[in-house]
């Protein structure tokens, strides 16, 4: 690999080490600029989940509560994608509602898992109702459920631009260790 490459690549990871350094440390313009991406990311998902409804719904029992899920869905990403300021400041209010929603619907779907045979349709259940509680507690904090919404966003910026860092030092290995495999069979080839 060209030199000039790995050095934007670690430059990228660098600025993305630094994006995600900002994005904890400034929480409500986190939230701003990510209600839009959270508005198309949530309409795209429902929309696919209606879809999958449509097209399985012959074969699964209790089908509704997954069209519930995808129209709800759809509309919660066109209410984001409308860009309004204040769905930014409201997103931890919306983000603890849905997931409280979202949480009763996995539960109630979980039968339908153990209708079909499924064993471990109780651990969909146990997460259906851990995300009931998680989104009870963000409806009673929204100020912690913005931050940390910001924080794990930050993080997942963060993990980004340290695997391009790594991933460079690990090209590195590998240019070498295969610098090292040619220079052997060069010299294998002159004494042969």
């Amino acid at each position: 690999m060209k030199k000039s490459t790995k050095i934007w690549i670690c430059i990228a990871g660098v600025l993305l080490v630094i994006l995600g350094v900002v994005c904890i440390a400034n929480p409500a313009e986190t939230l701003f600029s990510t209600a839009w991406l959270i508005g198309l990311f949530t309409l795209l998902s429902g929309i696919f989940e209606m879809v999958f409804t449509i097209d399985t719904q012959r074969f699964m029992p209790n089908s509704g509560t997954r069209m519930l899920s995808a129209i709800l869905q759809i509309i919660l990403g066109f209410i984001f994608l409308s860009g309004k300021l204040f769905l930014a400041a409201s997103l931890p209010f919306i983000f603890a509602a849905w997931v409280m929603v979202e949480g009763v619907i996995i539960a109630v779907r979980s039968f339908d898992y153990k209708s079909v045979g499924f064993s471990y349709w109780w651990c969909i259940f146990i997460l259906g109702i851990a995300s009931v509680v998680l989104g009870c507690l963000g409806l009673r904090n929204p100020d912690v459920a913005g931050r940390t919404l910001s924080t794990l966003i930050g993080i997942g910026i963060i993990a980004n631009g340290l695997a391009y860092l790594v991933g460079i030092a690990g090209l590195n290995r590998f240019e070498k260790k295969v610098n090292g495999v040619r220079e052997a069979i060069r010299d294998a080839i002159k004494e042969g």
